[in-house]
């Protein structure tokens, strides 16, 4: 049962301002060997008040902090009132609301906000931000929620730019894995400032955390959509990857010069055939070569001389013995490959290694910088 079910009942309406006059009163019926009960005479706001005690009574899980403020006030408010309720006038409650459960066909969340989340993933992040952004939409519910959801690269960027005070809330708001890994990305002296202002954390109000919640939650809702899935250092390695060695070569060679810290990151992206020993185990090495056209395969191998040739030997001694002496005697009959052959030729096994890398079928050796 969760707090949409109950708003969405006459038991629970959306405008918490019914008068007494449109009390509706409760018809219960008498137990056996009894005169017929009394039942109370209750407004729909009681009514709703007895059936969240009853379910939590029952032990079910209410999402109540759906609900807007005003109603959460009001059911605070219907409960504190109310005494005990007769047999008969619990069971017309429940019957009434039982009744009106079953007669909702499909339910609406209510508000753009809850009708983007239902769109989430059916509609394109630039068209639910630009329908924010023209509703004004307020976030409803626990903002710290939202916040938990969120990619941790911005909430990395929010303990770097705001207050410390400020970063320091986020932080206690966080799961403890999360927390510690992005208090592990800080410089050391951010990463001191925060950690000890977690510990005056303890003073501030409920009210307060939660408009920092608010706040926050609204300020990383209106970030701008990523056009692109992948950064930028994935993107220019991807391109390398698939570019001539001469080509890729002298790319790294100018951002080098232009951004040693950008190039840096981009040579860690790149995955090469000069990289296949340190790279794959050779367990995988069949996986590989299995869906490479083998003529492609032994025209990359025939190309792989001078410096490459251990990268061709490590291939060959990572397969069967039997295929092993095929492809040698193949590229013995193959003769000399033009370069341009032979960079395409193992350009397309670098394709077939990222391929079951993005199908999880292989994993790659993490490089040694990385680590």
């Amino acid at each position: 049962m969760t707090a949409l079910d109950i708003e969405h009942t006459d038991i629970m309406p959306t405008n918490i301002g019914v008068s007494q006059k449109d009390s509706i009163p409760s018809k219960g019926i008498a137990p056996p060997g009894r005169a017929s009960a009394v039942t109370r005479v209750l407004t729909r706001k009681q009514k709703a008040a007895i059936i969240v005690r009853l379910l939590l009574a029952e032990g079910a899980v209410l999402a109540l902090q759906d609900l807007p403020e005003g109603l959460q006030a009001e059911l605070i408010r219907q409960m504190s009132d109310l005494r005990y309720i007769d047999r008969a006038t619990l069971k017309s409650v429940i019957d009434e609301f039982v009744h009106e459960i079953e007669d909702i066909g499909l339910a609406f969340p209510g508000g753009i906000e809850g009708t983007l989340s239902i769109l989430d993933g059916a509609i394109s992040p630039s068209t639910a931000a630009r329908m924010r952004k023209m509703a004004g939409v307020q976030l409803t519910g626990d903002p710290w929620a939202t916040i938990a959801g969120l990619d941790p690269e911005l909430l990395l960027n929010i303990l770097k730019t705001e207050s410390t005070e400020i970063a320091a809330v986020l932080l206690s708001k966080l799961k403890v894995s999360v927390a510690a890994e992005l208090l592990g990305q800080l410089s050391g002296p951010r990463a001191r400032k925060v950690a000890y202002a977690v510990s005056q954390t303890g003073a501030i109000a409920p009210d307060v955390v939660e408009r920092i919640g608010r706040s926050l939650a609204d300020q990383l809702g209106t970030q701008p959509p990523k056009a692109f899935d992948d950064g930028p250092v994935e993107r220019v390695g991807a391109i390398l990857n698939a570019s001539p060695a001469a080509t890729r070569d002298d790319v790294l060679d100018g951002l080098d010069q232009d951004d040693t810290i950008f190039a840096t990151a981009v040579r860690k992206a790149i995955f090469t055939f000069a990289d296949i020993p340190a790279r794959i185990a050779p367990t995988d090495i069949p996986k590989v070569t299995r869906d490479v056209d083998q003529a492609v395969l032994v025209t990359a191998l025939v190309a792989a001389t001078g410096d490459l040739e251990p990268i061709a030997e490590f291939i060959l001694g990572a397969i069967s013995k039997r295929m092993s002496e095929q492809i040698r005697e193949e590229m013995t009959e193959r003769g000399d490959v033009k370069p341009k052959e032979g960079e395409a030729a193992m350009a397309a096994i670098v394709v077939q290694i990222r391929e079951l890398e993005a199908a999880g079928e292989i994993t790659l050796i993490a490089d040694d910088d990385d680590e």
